[in-house]
């Protein structure tokens, strides 16, 4: 039943790439879309394999399904942090593999850094508005609301996260996986037009994936 079930998937992902690709001058991989879908985008997931979605499933901490130089865009948006820090280098480096020359990688991932500045005393409105809700949404019935070791403690084990970079670790792999042309940018912004208003700032109160999230652009 399970090799079944992976050659009906098989066939559907041959399918979904075959069209894809025949349909865009320009082909654009969205990494980790969950259920957070793109228009003009291969969208691929890990996890997502409903038959409604044009989900393209793979395991993005293993070696990726695609012929080198296929994509002239690779996007990533909070998937890295799921996985270890040795399959994220994988992964990175495989975006640069099915990158054609020239091509452009946008990663968006928790930032460590925010996380440790939400202990401040001297905290923004923002900041304190983010603690409030994540103790109302994500830890209910905890002691103190107030208490950010908590919400730490549930960012980091909670969701699947298994690490989180900070932007010096995201920047030397980014590094090792063999880019050299590094852009921090702000979320939703880009020198590219195709690269911008990506991430799914929908899905929280309006300010707190910006205040999550550090953004990175890398060219091959």
């Amino acid at each position: 039943m399970r090799i079944a079930k992976r050659l009906v998937q098989h066939h559907r992902n041959q399918r979904l790439l075959r069209d894809y690709l025949s349909r865009t001058a320009a082909p654009k991989l969205h990494v980790g879309c969950g259920r957070h879908i793109l228009p003009g985008w291969l969208n691929a997931d890990t996890y997502i394999q409903d038959p409604a979605l044009p989900v393209y499933w793979f395991d993005a901490s293993r070696s990726f399904p695609f012929a080198d130089e296929t994509f002239e865009y690779v996007f990533s948006e909070h998937m890295i942090e799921h996985i270890s820090h040795a399959a994220g280098l994988r992964m990175l480096r495989e975006c640069r593999r099915v990158l054609k020359p020239g091509g452009v990688l946008r990663v968006s991932t928790p930032d460590l850094d925010f996380l440790l500045d939400l202990r401040r005393p001297d905290k923004s409105p923002l900041q304190e508005a983010y603690i409030r809700w994540a103790a109302e949404t994500n830890t209910p019935g905890i002691p103190d609301p107030t208490n950010v070791t908590f919400l730490i403690n549930n960012f980091v084990r909670d969701w699947g996260h298994t690490f989180i970079y900070d932007e010096k670790t995201l920047v030397q792999s980014l590094r090792l996986a063999g880019f050299s042309d590094l852009r921090k940018c702000g979320l939703q912004e880009s020198s590219v037009d195709c690269l911008r208003d990506l991430e799914n700032e929908g899905r929280m109160p309006a300010g707190f994936l910006r205040l999550e999230s550090m953004v990175f652009e890398v060219t091959k």
